[in-house]
């Protein structure tokens, strides 16, 4: 059966904000859950609500969904194979339930799951060239990092936690609105893992995981615009209990040209000319992306005639096929004129409009 959508699903609109779609969840959470409702299918959707708020509350996620449906987390489809259950829930069924339910996505423990870290983005600016012809750029990333000194468990000398024996979890009689219930919680004192450590380790604190700086190099292909982004896999945060790295994902903004209009792959170029170009015709040098051509305007040219010049665009990024360039042309009219000048263009005053088609309509109706 085909998904539903995400925003269908959550009952809010593609402009929804953060807190909006926040909202929706913890209504649904708290009408939907197994704990409190019995209905047959009560647990279904609330699982469905868990995968789209799990999407919908990530900007890059996001992002890939309003972009690409479902097949954006379809590894079949060449997605990124996005995985609800590395999803962190614990902030949202802490407001409504105190910390009181079982709150993963697919039932169990997830203290001893291996987790997939979090996704990255990053804002990149680009010149018009580099981003028409490609390039390198060295960036310097802040990211999470299982620690190498304990292998991210976060200390020495394992042992089975006492509280939980092993288990993850603990059982309490929990009230609520809804009336007293038995559930189960993540184990206080080994956070869901099951086990214990005689010593912390020093390096990570316990965490597991280390704040580290690191340098890498980028290659940015040629033909990406403003709004792009690139994906780098396993560049973000470190997973936890031996889960892989997140995605860092490169965001472009592309710097205007002082003389290049771009319109996706095709690029515009407005070339002033004269009045005796116009009439008489021309051969004109003209800058592209690719070097200089020659540009022959022919004679009895109009302001706004364009000029197809074809396989003078940018590459596209995924076809590799290179767009066109278009000259328009803009008959320039001087505000200044010699003595010379003057005298030539009082000669020319004397041609009329007579062989004009336009101006015969419009002279029917003149009085």
């Amino acid at each position: 059966m085909a998904k539903k959508d995400f925003y269908e699903v959550l009952g809010v609109s593609k402009g929804a904000t953060e807190k909006e779609v926040k909202s929706s969840f913890r209504q649904l959470a708290k009408k939907y859950h197994p704990d409190v409702n019995k209905s047959h299918d009560a647990e279904e959707k609330f699982k469905e609500a868990q995968e789209a708020y799990a999407v919908l509350s990530d900007e890059s996620r996001r992002k890939q969904y309003d972009q690409f449906g479902h097949d954006a987390f379809n590894q079949q489809g060449g997605g990124a194979g996005f995985d609800p259950n590395n999803f962190d829930f614990s902030d949202i069924f802490g407001d409504i339930f105190g910390n009181g339910f079982g709150f993963n996505f697919g039932g169990g423990s997830r203290g001893n799951q291996a987790r997939k870290g979090r996704d990255s983005i990053l804002s990149m600016n680009l010149t018009f060239e580099e981003a028409v012809f490609g390039t390198e750029k060295e960036i310097r990333l802040d990211v999470l990092e299982q620690c190498d000194e304990c292998g991210g468990t976060g200390g020495h000398g394992e042992t089975t936690c006492g509280s939980c024996h092993g288990s993850g979890t603990v059982t309490a009689e929990q009230r609520t609105m809804f009336g007293t219930y038995l559930t189960k919680t993540t184990c206080p004192t080994c956070g869901g893992k099951g086990r214990t450590y005689k010593e912390v380790c020093s390096k990570c604190r316990g965490k597991g995981r280390v704040q580290v700086k690191k340098d890498i190099t980028v290659t940015i292909p040629a033909g990406v615009d403003s709004g792009n982004q690139l994906r780098l896999p396993n560049k973000g945060a470190a997973g936890t209990n031996g889960g892989p790295n997140g995605d860092l994902y490169i965001e472009f903004s592309v710097k205007d040209h002082s003389i290049f209009q771009r319109e996706s792959s095709d690029i515009y170029l407005e070339v002033p000319i004269t009045i005796a170009q116009a009439t008489l015709g021309d051969k004109l040098e003209i800058p592209t992306i690719y070097g200089n051509v020659k540009l022959s305007i022919p004679a009895g040219s109009q302001s706004g005639d364009k000029h197809r010049l074809k396989g003078k665009g940018i590459e596209d990024i995924h076809s590799k096929r290179k767009g066109n360039m278009y000259v328009i042309l803009n008959i320039y009219i001087p505000k200044k004129l010699s003595k010379d000048q003057k005298t030539l263009f009082q000669k020319l005053s004397k041609t009329t409009l007579d062989n004009n088609p336009n101006f015969n309509k419009i002279k029917k109706h003149l009085k």
